[in-house]
């Protein structure tokens, strides 16, 4: 399975910060990558050339992001930018066309899966309290092939390179 990430880059704390959520409620994936948006979630090998070519074709800058909310959205806990959420939507928008069917996309970066939806509202607002707001940027999206318990990096693109 193929996906595209986009990579943020944050203040040592606040990368730390969320390195350390996801490790103690995400732990299956926290080993596997760390905090990211995903632009392409579980597309079919097949789709390879022609993400390698979107991504070849993204013309965009590097771009802010803030984040100031954490949501919960069944039993996942997210971190949801307010700036930058229109780029990174753009960025999905244009990797997934055309768009798959189903919810309308909202970037997220997952801090957490929860066995009870309490335990996620619980958590959500001690980060709040705890870890809000995070600014950061992103300058590079990344395609990652998926192959049982590992992540392997295909190609890295530098946004306004």
């Amino acid at each position: 399975m193929l996906f595209v990430v986009a990579w943020p880059l944050l203040s040592e704390g606040d990368e730390l910060a969320l390195r350390r959520l996801r490790a103690q409620y995400h732990p299956r994936e926290a080993g596997l990558i760390g905090p990211h948006f995903t632009l392409v979630f579980g597309a079919p090998a097949e789709r390879e050339a022609g993400l390698r070519a979107a991504l070849a074709a993204i013309d965009r800058r590097p771009f802010w992001f803030l984040i100031e909310r954490i949501a919960r959205h069944d039993l996942y806990l997210y971190a949801q930018p307010s700036d930058g959420a229109a780029e990174l939507t753009d960025l999905h928008d244009t990797l997934n066309n055309p768009t798959p069917a189903g919810e309308p996309f909202e970037p997220h970066i997952t801090l957490g899966l929860f066995a009870q939806a309490a335990d996620a509202e619980q958590v959500a607002r001690i980060v709040e309290r705890q870890h809000l707001p995070i600014h950061g940027r992103v300058e590079e999206l990344a395609l990652l092939q998926r192959a049982d318990d590992r992540l392997d990096t295909l190609l890295t693109v530098r946004l306004g390179a």
